[in-house]
């Protein structure tokens, strides 16, 4: 069993996404490499796309958060499937105009945009900016003012709800650097002053309660709470709010021990609370927005390395080198994210052995994981370690000066570069 549904083995005994051989794309590109496979993400895309659309009545927006892995060519494969961008910051905002998109379809959030982020998202009319906190507020209406134009924005609130998830991804609770709290009142003062600002519309609301969330109790929970702030917000400032930002947090399968819910289960159990909420609370039904980063990009990719080194320990543990680690995946080193890796040309055979996978920076906690399950491996073997599309890329660093890989796009049996491998020149590029 693999944790994503485009891998397989073939007859060599290689591991395959997308029907490719990975062992293959190591030789052609080296290592270590991401690979994405864009079918899944477009299957993926489609399969948001197509559940907001139905249980919404057409009346949604899919927007991808970037941050998960963003570049010119994830941006044009968003357009090209109808998806929005979510972004938090102008080298995101950047890329997506570069790549040609839609700014009527982004939502750029970040709880401390600079004056030239607000500046820049206003003089290209981005569809919606979340605001933050309300310093944002007033120096976006100044910014705006000053270009004689009116700024379109959410706010973003804390609905209070418990995500069950690790306390560095959860986001919806009252202590949290993001958004207004509703317990205080906070929010609520926030929208009084933005309905009064003159160069201000404040087009809806946004909350994200945190990350990788199995369950879709918190998910009903949180549009629960916002409908009915959207209700106060008619009843004592007699002002309705058109849209709902009900953010992302999808889980993913990352280990076998992972057992996440399909995604047209959470648009269909939302929705169900969307609409009774609405009925019962006598507004309108708002314009539905989400935003899958992780849910899209993640399960489509894994990150290749070859074996340098295996160090037997005695008693102790077995340690597996490779010439990648926390400068191109810092999960682990983050959050002790679990992941599931295999011997790439040995795919086909049992994974009885348990090993420590070291990277190779001057770091003991440079690891991709404990107690890892791998086949038997040796120097000179390929690695594959699954589920890496999110957060991984868009992670990487080059600390110990240590180029970032290249990132390859599958489809349909064949590969390209999307991203280059980054050169030493590049590295040195901007010192003086």
């Amino acid at each position: 069993m693999f944790v994503s549904e485009n891998l397989s083995v073939n007859e060599k005994g290689h591991l395959t996404a997308g029907g490719v051989d990975t062992v293959e794309l190591a030789k052609q590109y080296g290592t270590p490499l991401y690979v994405m496979d864009e079918n899944l993400i477009r299957k993926h895309c489609a399969s948001f796309k197509n559940s907001i659309d139905k249980y919404y009545d057409g009346k949604g927006l899919v927007c991808y958060a970037s941050k998960a892995f963003c570049c010119k060519e994830m941006c044009r494969v968003m357009m090209s499937e109808g998806i929005g961008l979510d972004v938090v910051s102008i080298g995101e905002l950047y890329t997506a105009k570069c790549a040609g998109a839609d700014f009527e379809k982004i939502c750029f959030h970040g709880n401390n945009k600079t004056d030239e982020e607000l500046e820049f998202a206003v003089e290209n009319n981005v569809g919606r900016i979340i605001v933050d906190n309300i310093f944002e507020l007033e120096r976006l209406n100044s910014i705006a003012e000053k270009k004689n134009v009116t700024a379109n924005i959410m706010f973003r609130i804390k609905p209070g709800v418990d995500a069950h998830t690790h306390n560095f991804i959860r986001t919806g609770q009252i202590d949290s650097k993001f958004g207004f709290a509703l317990e205080t009142g906070e929010a609520f003062e926030a929208v009084k002053e933005a309905v009064s600002c003159s160069h201000i519309h404040l087009k809806g609301l946004h909350c994200h309660i945190g990350s990788q969330i199995f369950d879709i109790a918190p998910f009903e929970e949180a549009a629960r709470v916002m409908l009915e702030f959207i209700a106060k917000i008619k009843k004592e400032l007699d002002f309705e709010v058109d849209e709902l930002n009900l953010g992302g947090g999808f889980g993913i399968m990352y280990t076998e021990d992972n057992d996440p819910v399909p995604y047209e289960n959470y648009m269909e159990k939302v929705s169900e609370v969307v609409k009774s909420c609405c009925n019962q609370l006598n507004i309108k039904q708002p314009f539905i927005l989400i935003e899958p980063g992780r849910s899209i990009a993640g399960p489509a990719g894994i990150t290749l390395y070859t074996v340098g080194g295996v160090k037997h320990i005695p008693d102790i543990r077995t340690y597996v080198s490779i010439d990648g680690g926390m400068i191109d995946n810092p999960r682990y080193i983050l959050y002790q994210s679990e992941y599931e890796a295999l011997v790439a040309n040995r795919a086909g055979e049992p994974r009885d052995t348990k090993v420590t996978i070291a990277g190779k920076c001057c770091e003991s906690g440079d690891l991709i994981g404990e107690g890892m399950k791998l086949q038997k491996v040796e120097p000179g073997d390929v690695i594959a370690v699954c589920a890496t599309g999110a957060y991984n890329y868009s992670m990487a660093s080059n600390y110990n000066r240590i180029p970032r890989p290249p990132v390859v796009f599958i489809k349909d049996g064949q590969s390209r570069v999307v991203v280059k491998r980054e050169t030493l020149e590049e590295i040195v590029a901007n010192d003086i």
